[in-house]
């Protein structure tokens, strides 16, 4: 069996992201965790990149960290973890 793919993110407010997978699956995926951990996912603590950078890449949620659309410069997540989320 194929694993669902990703085809759309929607960033919230409140660091959250909206993933939709192709089998009608929709998730919430909280980044805040990831924000705190600081390092390379400190710029996502930023409202307006955390919104603006939120895109589908590498088939997954990701953010465009170096605004070029470069899949080797983001920072992305797995797909099984936010499908297997409750």
């Amino acid at each position: 069996m194929l694993r669902p793919r990703i085809f759309q993110v929607e960033p919230c407010p409140d660091f959250t992201v909206s993933v939709y997978f192709d089998d009608g699956t929709v998730k919430l995926y909280d980044a805040r965790p990831l924000i705190k951990k600081g390092g390379i996912y400190a710029p996502l603590g930023d409202l307006d990149f955390f919104i603006s950078r939120c895109v589908v890449m590498n088939n997954t949620l990701a953010w465009d960290m170096s605004g070029n659309w470069d899949s080797t410069e983001c920072v992305d997540i797995c797909p099984d973890l936010i499908y297997q989320q409750n």
